[in-house]
């Protein structure tokens, strides 16, 4: 076995799924992902003593997920879809407590904003109203890409390599600043944040892009190195 790697998944608990009921549910793309570069990823679903489970990973991956709720209202026709509470209490408690122990971390849309909302950082909420210059961030899932900087010097940098620089994109929430502790690590043309990692040891990413669905280099890369950071029984 590789290092087991916790992924939390989201929690519908409006009934989206089929009324009267709760469900927990992730793409399994992100667990494709992680056993194809050698990692053996295990479900961590909502639940007490996030602590006590960080103590028996070897890695923490945080998914894309819901919208955080914004502060104050927004204009009539800005829809947000909010975590629920009770998911945003657990990955924030499991994200504290995986960084504690000093395990690798890899965050995902959601889990890029969780990680600068740990480190103090703050979010853009809408990303065409708060940055009506920006240029189009939710784009087709299939095909649609834009092209990203990535900072020279970087973890980042050093996972990708030469791998494409075009990224899929599917967000209208982002990073506004990374907070105390994390650098950015890539941007958009537009300039807004599309990466953030911390600078000390260990493997600590964060992407706003979804890079579990892209096949190929890239999405090989990426997870190959959070992965390679990751300790196990078997090291």
């Amino acid at each position: 076995m590789g290092p087991l790697i916790g992924i939390p998944p989201c929690l519908d608990e409006r009934g989206r799924w089929r009324r009267g009921r709760s469900y927990h549910y992730l793409d399994r793309a992100y667990a494709d992902a992680l056993v194809e570069a050698g990692a053996t990823p295990v479900y961590l679903p909502q639940q007490s003593a996030p602590g006590a489970l960080a103590a028996r990973i070897d890695g923490l991956l945080l998914p894309g997920g819901d919208d955080f709720p914004p502060p104050a209202g927004y204009p009539s026709g800005v829809d947000f879809d909010p975590v629920p509470e009770a998911q945003l209490a657990f990955d924030s408690a499991l994200l504290a407590a995986a960084l504690e122990h000093g395990l690798p971390v890899l965050g995902i849309c959601y889990g890029m904003q969780l990680l600068a909302l740990h480190h103090g950082g703050t979010l853009l909420h809408d990303i065409p109203t708060e940055r009506p210059e920006a240029g189009p961030h939710r784009l087709p899932e299939a095909d649609g890409r834009h092209r990203i900087e990535v900072t020279p010097g970087t973890r980042l940098a050093a996972a990708l390599g030469d791998a494409p620089p075009l990224v899929n994109s599917l967000h209208h929430q982002g990073v506004a600043q990374p907070g105390a502790g994390l650098r950015v690590a890539a941007r958009a043309e537009d300039g807004l944040f599309e990466a953030v990692e911390r600078e000390a040891p260990p493997f600590c990413v964060g992407v706003q892009w979804h890079p579990e669905k892209l096949v190929g280099p890239h999405r090989e890369r990426l997870f190959a190195a959070f992965v390679r950071a990751c300790p196990s029984d078997a090291d």
